[in-house]
């Protein structure tokens, strides 16, 4: 299986851990992403987002920092057995926080959908929510 890597660089307005805490608060990513979602804070621990449409697990933590998770998708295509590892930055600056976002092993054909998903149902809504607007 072809996979490719997605890579982005989002500002926001919030201090690192702010935006840390929206990935792995699950009462504040059920609010940003407007579904349910179930999240340990452990390493190995398990997380479902958007109703089981994703899943994975925790394999580093460090709070305020970095995020790295497993990541599987139940989509049409999407391997059965296949995780893609997902790795959040978070770097405080004189903005707020940048955050560098790597998804890598993301199955070819599914590249297009996640590339823009993370904007739609992420990115976009991290700022609104921290710019007051959610």
């Amino acid at each position: 299986m072809e996979t490719k890597t997605i890579q982005h660089i989002v500002q926001f307005s919030g201090t690192p851990m702010e935006v840390y805490e929206l990935i792995m608060d699950q009462e504040l990513h059920s609010e940003i992403t407007n579904s349910e979602a179930t999240m340990s804070r452990e390493i190995d621990g398990e997380f479902d987002v958007f109703e089981g449409y994703c899943q994975g697990y925790n394999i580093e933590l460090i709070e305020g920092q970095k995020i790295v998770q497993a990541w599987q998708f139940a989509e049409d295509g999407w391997p059965e057995d296949h995780f893609s590892t997902c790795t959040f930055i978070f770097e405080p600056n004189d903005d707020g926080t940048k955050m560098t976002f790597t998804q890598t092993e993301v199955p070819a054909d599914k590249f297009e959908a996640l590339d823009s998903g993370w904007y739609r149902f992420y990115w976009d809504n991290m700022t609104d929510y921290l710019d007051g607007n959610l």
